[in-house]
């Protein structure tokens, strides 16, 4: 189990962010200031060798077949190079040049490669002497076959960029803790409201179920807000509900109850053999009614929490084998019962729901039909609905009374059947969970009721 707070998690989120950023800045900085720097040196060696030439020009002209020789008193420290570099002598060493004159060194200093270097190719060249990188430079002299080479270490540019990048982001490296808290403090700032919302939620009795203050949250908190209200009201509904249901069901036990209890007595004080034997018949009534109603009631309970599992239901086949359950009593009573329609109707939704939909209308159905009577069930397309239609010859419901019938423990007064008034409400119930619609009518010849239930075809 996660027990991470929301800020924890918000921080671990955005501080990797600001440290890669910057990384990236660190690395971009980076690559800019070796680039600047090299063009800089690079510039410098240029300026170097246009010096060196000015400073050795007559001699290397007077004096065109002198052997080698090695001069030690040019100065490289001018003060803008010695502002990056503390140790002049470090920057001297660091530093060389050689004339060239068609092809034989005639000046060089005392840092400059030996012989075993060959002239370098005019520009620049970057070659290794001794484990060491250098940056030369070869300008050639026009008219003339001298050839001034200068170079320097590329380690002290190296230096330069790391020390340039050092002081650049060693502030920055410091204020990461800093930075680091400022985040938290502003994450917890923002989440405060959140945190506010949660008090108000903690604190409130277990009864209260009213819609929670959504005026002064933040616009990105309003759908948070409201969707706590929608859950709210859905709560208290279905507490309404369940506190109806519980009523109902408490009132509609006692019947049963005291029916029993009175007729228990009757039979604990009757001294006549037929006389106990019809209240023993009468007890056997009872409570086959009330073992109906209690099936009923769980059956309601069912539908309102059973959660949903879809899937591909062959609707003809199914009402088949729901009216293959009541043969017995169809035969029994000498029911004229008639399935017709589309055998390879297909819907997709819940089939323990439908199966109990469908049962408790043909059991209605067939309670209510008389002896001998006819029951007409079909299966047919209607646009984008299967159309379910169960038509009866029983005394039919009232117009005014059509919409009635579907509330629990509702019953007519004109029947005379037993029953517990929760079959349509079942019924009902269901059809809203698998988004069907019922509706009823009289059938075409005139009496009894047609229940027309409309699915959803599959796509």
């Amino acid at each position: 189990m996660n027990n991470s707070t929301l800020t924890r998690k918000l921080f671990l989120r955005i501080a990797p962010v600001v440290v890669v950023t910057i990384v990236v800045i660190g690395a971009f900085a980076f690559s800019s200031a070796t680039r600047e720097i090299d063009n800089i040196y690079d510039a410098q060696l240029i300026n170097d060798a246009n010096i060196i030439w000015g400073l050795l020009r007559r001699p290397l002209e007077r004096e065109p077949d002198r052997a080698p020789r090695q001069i030690d008193d040019i100065d490289f420290n001018m003060d803008n190079q010695l502002a990056f570099n503390e140790d002049a002598d470090d920057y001297a060493d660091a530093h060389m040049f050689r004339a060239w004159d068609d092809g034989n060194i005639r000046f060089y200093s005392s840092t400059a490669f030996l012989s075993d270097v060959p002239q370098q190719r005019v520009g620049f060249t970057t070659l290794t002497y001794r484990g060491e990188e250098w940056r030369v430079y070869s300008l050639p002299i026009p008219n003339s076959t001298i050839v001034m080479e200068v170079g320097e270490k590329i380690a002290l540019r190296e230096t330069l960029v790391s020390n340039i990048v050092l002081n650049l982001f060693f502030p920055l490296l410091v204020l990461v803790p800093v930075i680091g808290f400022l985040i938290w403090l502003g994450i917890n700032s923002g989440l405060r409201t959140i945190h506010g919302l949660v008090r108000q939620i903690r604190t409130r009795s277990p009864d209260d179920l009213s819609a929670i203050p959504v005026e002064a949250l933040p616009r990105d908190l309003l759908p948070l807000g409201r969707s706590i209200n929608q859950l709210l009201a859905k709560l208290g509904h279905s507490l309404t509900l369940e506190r109806r249901f519980s009523d109902l069901a408490a009132h509609q036990l006692r019947t049963p109850q005291a029916s029993v209890k009175l007729l228990l007595q009757m039979l604990h004080n009757s001294d006549s053999e037929q006389e106990r034997q019809a209240i023993i018949a009468d007890l056997v009534a009872s409570n086959n009614r009330a073992t109906h109603l209690i099936e009923q009631l769980l059956k309601l309970a069912r539908v309102s929490h059973h959660p949903l599992n879809p899937t591909p239901v062959p609707l003809y086949h199914l009402v088949a084998s729901v009216l293959a359950e009541f043969g017995n009593i169809i035969t029994s009573r000498k029911l004229d019962v008639m399935l017709e329609g589309d055998e390879a109707a297909q819907i997709e939704t819940d089939e323990s729901l439908l199966r109990l939909m469908i049962s408790n209308l043909m059991d209605n159905a067939i309670k209510y039909t008389p002896a001998a009577g006819r029951i007409e069930v079909a299966v047919m397309p209607e646009g984008e609905f299967w159309r379910l239609s169960i038509s009866d010859s029983g005394p039919g419901i009232p117009l005014d009374e059509r919409e009635a019938v579907f509330q629990r423990f509702y019953r007519l007064d004109t029947l005379h059947t037993e029953g517990s008034g929760l079959g349509l409400a079942i019924v009902a119930d269901t059809a809203d969970r698998l988004a069907a619609t019922i509706e009823l009518s009289t059938p075409v010849w005139g009496t009894g009721l047609r229940v027309d239930l409309r699915l959803p075809r599959q796509e």
